[in-house]
């Protein structure tokens, strides 16, 4: 078997070369044993003139989504849009290039400078933001292809219980978290590795992703996107940006009249009802906070000295480090039988010295980022925490700006939203208000 020493080193100190999926930089190595390579997963790369047509159906399709769900205020024809995006974006672009798994490559380009990330993909991790930012998520609502494959089965959808969706929706800021440290360590996409819909796009994957994306599929009959509300890394960053949105659907198109149609057609859970809640004792509520807000300091600290703990297994995720550990295993027990990735280092005439070297510093990484993610989430959990204790009062029906996706399903309810579309007629709506 023979290896190109130059070649091996640089996998060596460039791992993510591992994970670039679109040009094989070098050549085949002449394996002399009768292996067979395998076929590659991943999409073959297209032009840079296709590249740039996808960012303008994207553009395009975030323009129409847009107007559907706060101008037309349509049900059907944000569906529309989602049923070409999901065709598109999916099955016919594979779904890559992917907003969500260009966090990653966002990530390594900040933390490697020799990285140099391409125009389209930048286009496509900040397009979404920034429509966002100003109109809500509709992105989620008909552009997003692993949102759209979730949201044509949802059948018979049940409310998650409030508390259950408040501890689920922290696992999205664990998975991005992670998501940012493996790529900045170049220890691989690991979005792009588990994307659970990734098999049925491409026709093929390994049994547990095919196995993963099903079940997805299964649940998603009854909670409704599960991957978008409890999984999605970048649903983090939609949720932020959307919080700060100017225009936003709305449930009704003027005043709402508390007829309490719209209350179960929300299947994402996304509508704030009106509080009516007893009185509560402000002092109480005001010594509980007061506590919050001085533990934060210790769920914080508490937390970044887990997750630096937790470095040490995260970073034999990592080739180099992985590979270290095997050198110094077969070092210290002879009897252990060599692997091909340590016959390959063996032949590529670097010296176990840089080596362990490399793995070093590869852990401090991970050490560090243990920390900083660690301390992330437990600011997080923190504010979610004094949240809940902070008190609104609310007097109609209004979407949660943070959680809704813009899916324009509760037009068809409001009687007023009938009213304006002239499916009803005007003196209905004071009938309805005098049988509330």
């Amino acid at each position: 078997m023979k290896y190109n020493k130059t070649t091996a080193f640089l996998m060596l100190l460039k791992p993510s070369l591992l994970f670039a999926q679109a040009v094989e930089r070098f050549p085949k190595p002449d394996f002399q044993s009768g292996y067979v390579r395998p076929e590659l997963q991943s999409p073959v790369p297209r032009s840079l003139a296709l590249e740039y047509l996808d960012v303008f159906v994207l553009f395009a399709a975030l323009i129409l989504a847009t107007y559907f769900a706060l101008k037309a205020r349509s049900r059907w024809k944000v569906f529309a849009v989602m049923i070409f995006s999901l065709v598109y974006f999916g099955f016919f672009r594979k779904g890559c290039i992917c907003p969500i798994g260009a966090v990653q490559n966002v990530s390594l380009a900040i933390f490697d400078s020799s990285y140099v990330i391409p125009l389209t993909v930048i286009a496509f991790f900040a397009l979404p933001l920034l429509f966002t930012l100003f109109f809500g998520r509709t992105f989620c609502a008909a552009v997003c292809p692993l949102g759209a494959i979730q949201d044509v089965v949802v059948l018979r959808p049940v409310r998650v219980k409030p508390w259950l969706a408040h501890v689920l929706g922290l696992v999205p800021y664990l998975y991005l978290g992670l998501a940012v440290l493996f790529a900045a360590t170049g220890a691989g996409f690991i979005i792009c590795q588990f994307d659970p819909f990734i098999g049925f796009f491409r026709f093929g994957a390994s049994f547990n992703i095919l196995l993963l994306g099903a079940s997805m599929l299964v649940l998603g009959t009854v909670v409704a996107r599960p991957y978008c509300r409890f999984l999605c890394p970048y649903g983090v960053l939609l949720h932020w940006m959307s919080r700060l949105s100017k225009w936003h659907v709305s449930i009704t198109p003027s005043e709402c009249i508390g007829c309490r149609l719209c209350e179960e057609s929300c299947p994402f859970g996304a509508i704030n009802m009106p509080a009516n809640d007893p009185p509560v004792d402000k002092r109480k509520r005001l010594r509980l906070l007061a506590v919050l807000v001085v533990l934060i300091p210790v769920a914080v600290v508490g937390s970044g000295w887990v997750m630096s703990r937790l470095s040490v297994p995260l970073s034999r995720q990592h080739f180099t480090v992985a590979l270290a550990e095997k050198i110094r295993l077969e070092n210290a027990d002879a009897s252990i039988e060599p692997s091909d990735e340590t016959n390959a280092f063996r032949a590529s005439g670097v010296t176990t010295g840089e080596l362990f070297d490399n793995a070093q510093v590869i852990r401090k990484k991970f050490r560090i980022g243990g920390w900083i993610l660690g301390m992330f989430l437990g600011g997080v959990f923190s504010m979610k925490l004094i949240g809940l204790t902070v008190h609104r009062r609310q007097t109609d029906y209004k979407a949660d700006t943070g959680a809704c996706f813009s899916c324009a399903r509760c037009f068809s309810y409001c009687p007023v939203e009938k009213v304006r579309r002239g499916d009803l007629d005007p003196d209905e709506i004071d009938k309805i208000k005098q049988s509330i």
